[in-house]
């Protein structure tokens, strides 16, 4: 990976955390007062679609906080080591947790006749979609595994060579 990608990448995941957390502490109390406003057959909205917008921002940082340490062990030489599978992990876990909060959306606005049941249809297959992205990423998890065991493999070879050399 080249230092100007490694760059682009860095730069891009400074604005999505800078961008997330502005969500956090300006626009998550925006709605908060915007949804005071609700009339009172859907008060019961307010907490949840709170809580559930939190929940997402905190998936989308835990997904950047855990790619920038994967593109500083690839920038290192070090990606092929059993230190990246908790990064991975935790990816993984953060875009499963982000399909549940996608889902909890759509349980949300579902009953009553606020929200078309198109658009209800369309937040499941976003939750869908969302968690392809977790099952992809478990695919690439066993690459990664494997990749590390070719790497293992590869040192001890190079161990035993060294050895009769």
């Amino acid at each position: 990976m080249g230092k100007s990608a490694v760059l682009a990448l860095r730069a891009v995941i400074v604005a999505l955390f800078v961008a997330s957390v502005f969500v956090q502490a300006v626009m998550v109390p925006l709605l908060n007062s915007d949804l005071r406003d609700l009339d009172a057959d859907l008060a019961y909205l307010r907490v949840p679609v709170l809580v559930l917008t939190l929940a997402g921002v905190v998936t989308v940082e835990v997904v950047l906080a855990c790619v920038w340490r994967l593109v500083t062990m690839v920038r290192r030489g070090t990606v092929f080591s059993a230190g990246a599978f908790r990064y991975v992990h935790l990816v993984i876990g953060a875009f499963v947790a982000a399909s549940l909060v996608v889902f909890g959306f759509a349980v949300l606005l579902a009953p009553g006749e606020a929200v078309a049941p198109g658009v209800v249809g369309l937040i499941c297959l976003l939750a869908l979609a969302v968690f392809g992205v977790a099952l992809i990423v478990l695919v690439l998890r066993t690459l990664l595994a494997q990749a590390v065991a070719v790497d293992g493999e590869a040192s001890r070879m190079r161990a035993e060579l060294a050895e009769v050399i």
